[in-house]
């Protein structure tokens, strides 16, 4: 979009805050860079420059606003409705991989060479994957120096810098301060920023943006409805679960807010914090771009009603793309109860116990992973010969990495492998790809739940049917399932009370 001059002026100059994230407007008389709903004066318009993104502004030598604070406006919703590589790679680089692995392990996942991966994000992003990986680094750290009461040095490591010069250098050079500057300007302000609720001695408070119109309904309902017991549970107004991260584990609690999501996150190694913010508004699908989705779907009449009493839903997703296909499967042809408690065992036997940072909390396990899980004897499962055997087949190939499910995962290559193991019917699959991978186009024509609402709204009921109807709702089909959804009265579709 950044390359539609007209476009970015009448957005910059009407502070549509609907295009936060999805280009920067750069002055070249101040060197500042904004989001476009900044509340200052707009520049005029022959000293405004687009780019598309924090990175490329930062790597063009301007430094961020102190007033709208661009780099903290929601990520571009382009990386969630793509599956090509450069979207594959920046899921990754948020979800820290350069970081631990590299720029030739990013490639190495992508399976392209570093040349390749540079050449494709320098083309569409204006900077490669080292300066795309530390602008998240600096949004880390002014998070970290504004929120917490780290020592300097802490924050610097927790942020992913390699050294305190380097970290120095680069908040100076972002932001215009010096970290200790950043922290005393934050003062009051930022304590007011902080979300609502007791705070959880031991753990970091922060805001996950996101672009409004938000439906908690569905999207925390689902989350609560269907949480195993010991990883995740409802409590006083939030969802919390528990984090398997690359350096150690996590307890986080969400709490659905006007206009952001209240994030309280306990960690045992903060070099985790960017993967751990990464990961959750990866599963409340905070980066989609709802005016664009509901615009979509309201082009069908019969589906229009559904959007306009409720805008906004978004898609439940996950933080761990193994566990839930695993879940899945637990969940096949059985109610949610149920699943839960197929769940609840797997965890008890298999997981590996946490600390919950909460005095009265329940959490007690992680998710058990693939690893774990290869050791189940399948005779102990209360579940049907057939299905113990997905199961089993399933947990084998992702703990021996033949099948990768991950953020990063091909959708199609992905539905290929799920669908040719045994077990594995169009419902499975398609639910793992809407939840699991992130797919917004996913679809579930042969769900009962999806064909009853169809039903009662006129549309075709049957899967070959109501799948050509649905030609028309494209790419946006995952989220015209949770719509249909939410026409019944399950839990799922709910805010807890």
């Amino acid at each position: 979009m950044y390359t539609d001059t007209e476009r970015c002026v009448r957005a910059v100059q009407s502070k549509d805050a609907r295009f936060d994230g999805w280009f920067f407007t750069a002055v070249r008389t101040t060197g500042i860079y904004c989001r476009p709903s900044c509340p200052a004066v707009p520049p005029k318009v022959e000293n405004m420059t687009f780019l598309p993104s924090a990175a490329a502004c930062q790597q063009a030598g301007f430094r961020a606003c102190k007033r709208c604070r661009p780099d903290t406006s929601p990520g571009s919703p382009e990386w969630n409705a793509r599956a090509d590589a450069v979207a594959r790679a920046m899921r990754l680089i948020r979800d820290g991989v350069v970081d631990r692995e590299g720029v030739p392990g990013l490639a190495a996942r992508l399976g392209y060479s570093t040349r390749q991966v540079e050449r494709q994000l320098n083309a569409e992003l204006g900077a490669g994957p080292l300066a795309l990986a530390r602008a998240q680094r600096a949004q880390t750290a002014r998070l970290l120096i504004e929120t917490s009461e780290l020592p300097m040095g802490d924050v610097a490591f927790a942020a992913g810098f390699s050294s305190i010069r380097t970290f120095n250098e680069t908040v100076r050079e972002v932001f215009a301060l010096a970290p200790g500057e950043l922290r005393l300007r934050a003062g009051k302000a930022s304590r007011a920023a902080t979300p609502a609720g007791p705070r959880v001695p031991g753990t970091i408070s922060l805001r996950l943006p996101f672009r409004a119109p938000l439906n908690p309904d569905n999207l925390f309902g689902h989350l609560a409805a269907t949480a195993v017991p010991g990883v995740e549970e409802w409590r006083s107004g939030a969802y919390r679960r528990t984090l398997r991260l690359p350096y150690g584990t996590g307890v986080v609690a969400l709490t659905p807010q006007p206009d952001h999501i209240g994030c309280q996150l306990a960690l045992t190694d903060l070099r985790d914090l960017t993967i751990a913010i990464s990961r959750c508004r990866w599963m409340l699908d905070l980066d989609a771009d709802p005016e664009a989705v509901d615009e979509q779907l309201r082009s069908d009449p019969l589906l229009a009603p559904l959007v306009d009493k409720a805008p906004g839903r978004r898609v439940p997703r996950t933080v761990d793309a193994a566990e839930f296909a695993v879940r899945a499967v637990l969940g096949q042809q059985v109610s949610t109860a149920a699943a839960r408690t197929h769940a609840a065992r797997l965890v008890t036997s298999y997981g590996e116990r946490v600390a919950d940072p909460h005095p009265e909390g329940g959490l007690t396990h992680l998710f058990p992973s693939p690893q774990a899980l290869a050791a189940l004897d399948p005779e102990s499962l209360a579940l049907p010969a057939s299905r113990r055997t997905t199961l089993t087949t399933l947990v084998g190939a992702l703990a021996d990495g033949s099948l990768p499910l991950g953020i990063d995962s091909d959708w199609e290559a992905a539905r290929a492998q799920l669908t040719a193991m045994p077990g594995f019917g169009p419902w499975t699959t398609e639910v793992i790809a809407m939840r699991a991978l992130g797919d917004p186009d996913a679809f579930l024509p042969s769900d009962l739940g999806v064909r009853r609402a169809a039903k009662e709204l006129g549309l075709p009921s049957t899967p070959v049917a109501l799948t050509a109807r649905a030609a028309g709702w494209r790419p946006w089909r995952a989220y015209a399932v949770q719509y249909l959804w939410a026409t019944d009265a399950h839990p799922v579709n709910h805010l807890p009370v």
